[in-house]
């Protein structure tokens, strides 16, 4: 792999790892576009590559949520329980995924990376968020109106007691978002969809669904990635060496994650601002036509969904 096409897999990783439409989905077409799929030894390095350049869309949410961050430490030492209790929803909600992702994951490689199952996440996922956009409208506007209503009658004036806020977010309704991430294991459905939708449905603003959900993705998707790049070396016959080596060596996986951390740092501050003045319908829409675009690949023999067969790397990532 060249430090070209490292560059254009970190930037598709970076911008679609957070947005609900599919990074998988993105990573496959171009992975075809520049010509990375043809022969089945490349293929095992791209797909081992999408999983290494999820750390800098780790890094990028590190970098725009360190308050977050630095108050869930505070708060791990017993210095802001406002922090503690945040850390305290994020793991609860981390749980689902860390149990059923470790129990599922040969099964999910072996049966659901294929044309029919991760087509058919992409479209019905477009769907979902066409069909529940209105009702997340209305539903946002009622709370709204309900908390305005609460402020004027003395009884929300307390910012910390409004449960559109994440910082208000119950161990309930945080296992409730958690229990959505599972379905995300489902290739091409989006796991910032799922929990984004889930924040949603239990009362958070979109834009603090959003925030969530990046913070959410810190242990899911660095637990993936540690998890699944440590099973592709151990099934590698030349161990880490030979793992990198598959790679294109140590400068395209640098210049790879870099670039991905940098554009999911735009994307992520894009979509905050984006759902705080509208709804997910464009992101319905673009699931859709990237599922029609790659039906017809597939149709076509363009591009391929298939695992690769051989052990020594692993074939999909962590959405």
């Amino acid at each position: 792999m060249t430090i070209l096409q490292a560059a254009v897999l970190g930037v598709v990783e970076g911008i679609t790892e957070y947005l609900p439409v599919s990074s998988t989905g993105h990573l496959i077409l171009t992975a075809w576009l520049l010509g990375l799929d043809r022969d089945p030894a490349t293929k095992q390095a791209v797909d081992a590559f999408t999983i290494i350049i999820q750390g800098g869309a780790i890094l990028a949410v590190l970098g725009l949520y360190r308050r977050r961050v630095l108050s869930m430490l505070r708060g791990l030492a017993g210095r802001d329980p406002a922090g503690r209790r945040l850390l305290v929803n994020l793991f609860i909600a981390f749980l689902p995924a860390a149990v059923l992702g470790v129990l599922l994951d040969d099964l999910i490689e072996a049966h659901l990376f294929r044309p029919v199952p991760v087509l058919a996440a992409l479209g019905l996922g477009g769907v979902l968020l066409l069909v529940i956009g209105p009702w997340l409208r209305r539903a946002r506007h009622e709370r709204t109106d309900a908390a305005m209503d609460g402020a004027a009658d003395g009884a929300g004036g307390d910012p910390s007691l409004d449960r559109r806020s994440i910082e208000s977010i119950s161990w309930r309704r945080a296992l409730l978002i958690g229990l959505m991430q599972p379905i995300a294991m489902w290739p091409g459905t989006s796991r910032s969809m799922m929990t984004i939708v889930g924040g949603m449905v239990t009362g958070l603003r979109p834009k603090d669904a959003a925030e969530f959900s990046f913070l959410l993705g810190l242990p899911t998707l660095g637990g993936a990635c540690l998890y699944k790049v440590a099973k592709s070396v151990s099934r590698h016959e030349a161990g880490l060496g030979g793992f990198i080596d598959d790679l294109g060596g140590v400068a395209p996986v640098a210049v790879g994650i870099l670039v991905a951390m940098l554009s999911a740092a735009v994307a992520v501050k894009w979509l905050v601002a984006y759902l705080a003045k509208h709804g997910m319908a464009l992101f319905g829409w673009w699931r859709i036509a990237l599922c029609v675009v790659m039906a017809i690949g597939v149709w076509q023999g363009w591009v391929d969904f298939d695992a690769p067969s051989e052990p020594s790397v692993e074939a999909t990532k962590a959405e």
